[in-house]
This record gives C-alpha cells, structure tokens and sequence, in this order.
C-alpha cells in the first residue's frame, strides 16, 4: 500500500513540470460539486494540463481521456448557471489558472447523450454551443484574461427550453500566443462535464460534429496574430453560432459545419436530439416549469398554438348550433382552461444514473469509500481492517489528477481501526457511517457571465468558412 502510495505522490507531484490549464471542478448554481467529480479529464497527471495535439484528434471532443466516462452525474435545471474552473496544476497544489501569456477566446458546447456515463459517446455529432465570448474591445481583454481575473472561473447559463435528460458539457479555450507561428500552433483546452437537466423543455438546437479533423488550420481564427498593433478586430471566431433559447423549440435546423465561422460573438450550434428516455425515467411535470432564468421556456413557444379565445369549429347544422348554445359559457371557458393548462405539462425525465451511492462516506472525485463491516470479535474486526486498507488501496491507485487528500482521510480511518483491533475493542467498527467528506470550498469569484466581444455581426459573416 506505502508503495502504492508513494507512485502516486511522484505523479501528482510531476504534473508541476509542464503546467498549462485543466478543467477540474464543476459548480452548478455556485455550488461546489467536488474536485474531479462528474468531470472528464486527462488521467495522467504529468500530461493532464497539456493542449490537445494534434488539432486534428478526437480528443478535441472531451480532451485526453476523455472517451472514459466517470461514475457520477451532476445535476442541474434548466437556465441554471454552470461554472468552470480551470487550474494550471491539477491538484491546486499551486496557485494559478493559465499562465497570462496564453490569451484567447472561449466557449462552451453543450451534447445530448443516452448516457453519460457511457465511454465513447464524445467525439462526433450531436454539439451545440451556447455561449462564447473572444476579445472584448470595449475592456480590451480576451477571454482568458477575464478568466484569470475571475480566478479561473468562466460561467455560462443552460438555455431554458433544451430537452431534460443527460448531457456531456465542454468547455473549450483556445491560446493564440503561437497561433502566428510557422507551423501555426493554435493550443486548445477542453474537457468535459457529466450532467443531467431538468427540464420539460422540448427544444432539439441544430447540431456539429466535433472529433478528429474537426479544426482546420486555414480557418482565420486558428492563425491570429495576437501580437499585431493595432489588433484586427473584430476577431473571426470558429465554430457554428450559439443557440439562443427560443430559436429551435418546434424544429431543429440542418446540422452545419462544424469548422464553419461563427456569426455572432457568442453564437453556437445545437446538442444531439438523441433521447435520454433509455437513462432517465419519467414522471409527471408540473404546469410550470419553475426556472428562473432570464430566458424564454419551450412551454410557452410550442404548446397549444389555438388562440385561446378562438371559438369551436363548429359549422354543423342549426340543431348543432342549438347544443352550443345550451351550455354555459363559464363552463366551456373553464374547460378551455383545463384543456390548456392540461397541454402544458410534459413528461420531466428523473435522474437514475450518476447518483452518488447510497451509504458513501468519503468521495474523492468519483470514488466512494464505505463503511466496513460491523463486527463483534477479533477475528471479524481483522476482516473489516482488510476490507478498509483494500478500499485505501482503490482510492490511492485511482486518484484523477485533482488529487488524493481525501485518501489519506480514509487510511486515517484504516489506521484507526487497526489500534481498535489490537487493543480488543468490539464491537465496532468505531464512529460507523460518519461520513468523513470535508467540507467543499467555496466558489472564490463571481458566476457572471462575461460579456461577448463587442463586433459588427455584418462584418463577422465575411469570415464564413467551409
């Protein structure tokens, strides 16, 4: 187990000779949803801050590693706000989200899945992006820079009439400082965020495929000169649009390109219209939705399109029109009534994969200790000692590159119960099913989401590519 041990503190402690930036930790709504916990990551920690190379790969979808689907699903509603934090060592062992040097645009794609705890689901069609921000002439700075600011934190606000159901969420930055080099270097950073939504929304936004030769090199935007004075602005960012909420809740448009310039500084393309019916289950939703962004519900776009003042296509005969007459109008407006509000409840998909497990005690990222057996002699407390160091082991040997603290938690506790087998003490096992995670820090910056670059949307359409 020392041994064990010991190669992970190497490679942890290795990751600092070639630090750049990862995504390691997700908040949703401002809450801190654990270091490496529903996130997918590069699991070598001397690489796992490393650019995506070649541009051409289909790691460009989730990063390295990132076919490799984690145990956990971080919930979220519809309109919620989603934070990334991106570290330049993984494990927070030292300060710092990207080094200043590395400026350049962001964005955030969105890609609906049967199940997001499925490997291999990343590359390919099914992304859409929803938001996107570049250089932003008005405070001159870019993106990154905003973020170093913000203490490595970028936001971004689910659109509220998106299909509930389970997501791969990927956050993406681009550093330009070699972009102009020859061979241009455009370096990328993504990763990518498991997540179901919550949501009786129905839009399906048009979708991009992104994996191997998704970038392509002659695209404007992968070679700027970041250090041209004055800059060429406005800067031709990449990639499809952003959705706009609102925009896709009857039909979802053709898929585009997905090398294809953008056409508006924080526009991007549509998720996968796959059902997550065969991962969620179903149950009733209510009359309304309950969100509380700022944007506009799917119920309120596609849902019962008769005026509701219309009157009944009814053009029988007199004797027809005699039975219309009969009935009170307070009760066919309430019927009406009924008759729409009824319309308006949907079919709200309910979570049952990527649940934290019932009886965990300790999470480190996606793993979960739990208590050892009870016991009331030696013997059964010498098994549940092994049953404590082997659960020590798993944790040591598993640690994503976020760290393995919380290990030392649970050895601790491994520790504990060894004195209590050697000193007799039955029966036990001591404090059984206290749970043992710390508490998780505080998100240390703001959620708001930062403004898009300011740009003419005429002259940004000159940059089309495909």
């Amino acid at each position: 187990m020392y041994k064990i041990f010991l190669l992970a503190v190497l490679a942890l402690l290795s990751a600092s000779a070639h630090a750049h930036t990862t995504f390691t930790t997700l908040y949703v709504d401002g809450e801190n949803q654990g270091d490496g916990v529903c996130v997918r990551m590069n699991r070598d920690p001397s690489k796992a801050s490393f650019p995506i190379e070649p541009l051409s790969s289909k790691d460009i979808a989730c990063g390295y590693d990132g076919e490799k689907a984690v145990t956990r699903v971080c919930p979220a509603k519809a309109s919620s706000t989603l934070t990334f934090e991106f570290r330049e060592y993984a494990d927070g062992s030292r300060p710092g989200s990207i080094d200043e040097s590395h400026k350049g645009p962001c964005a955030v794609y969105m890609k609906k899945v049967d199940d997001a705890t499925a490997d291999n689901n990343a590359a390919g069609d099914g992304w859409f992006k929803i938001w996107q921000s570049d250089y932003d002439a008005t405070a001159g700075k870019w993106c990154t820079e905003k973020m170093i600011e913000n203490n490595g934190h970028i936001s971004v606000q689910i659109p509220a009439d998106i299909e509930g159901g389970y997501y791969l969420v990927r956050p993406e930055l681009l550093a330009l400082h070699a972009a102009q080099d020859n061979p241009p270097d455009p370096q990328f950073y993504v990763g990518c965020a498991q997540v179901f939504v919550q949501s009786t929304g129905t839009a399906k936004p048009a979708t991009v495929n992104i994996g191997e030769g998704t970038y392509d090199l002659s695209l404007p935007g992968m070679t700027y000169n970041l250090y041209k004075t004055p800059l060429e602005l406005p800067y031709p960012m990449y990639g499809p649009p952003v959705y706009q909420a609102g925009t896709a809740a009857s039909a979802s448009p053709a898929p585009a390109p997905a090398n294809t310039a953008s056409g508006s500084s924080t526009s991007a393309n549509a998720g996968s219209d796959k059902s997550g019916s065969a991962s969620a289950t179903a149950a009733p939703a209510p009359a309304a939705s309950g969100d509380t962004g700022s944007e506009t519900s799917a119920d309120t776009e596609s849902v019962n399109t008769t005026p509701a003042n219309a009157a009944p296509a009814n053009t029988e005969s007199e004797s027809e029109s005699e039975k219309t007459e009969s009935v009170p109008a307070n009760v066919c407006k309430n019927k009406s009534k009924k008759n729409k509000k009824k319309k308006k409840k949907r079919a709200m998909l309910v979570q049952n994969k990527g649940l934290k497990p019932e009886g965990c005690i300790l999470e480190r990222d996606n793993w979960c200790g739990f208590e050892v057996p009870s016991y009331t002699d030696e013997q059964g407390c010498w098994a549940s000692s092994k049953n404590c160091w082997d659960q020590a082991d798993v944790c040591w040997n598993t640690a994503l590159p976020t760290g393995s603290a919380h290990c030392q938690i649970w050895s601790d506790k491994c520790t504990a119960l060894d004195a209590s087998c050697s000193n007799k003490v039955f029966p036990g096992p001591p404090n059984a099913g206290q749970v043992l995670t710390p508490k998780r820090a505080s998100l240390v910056g703001s959620i708001k989401v930062f403004a898009r670059g300011v740009r003419s949307h005429i002259k940004r359409r000159r940059h089309t590519h495909v």
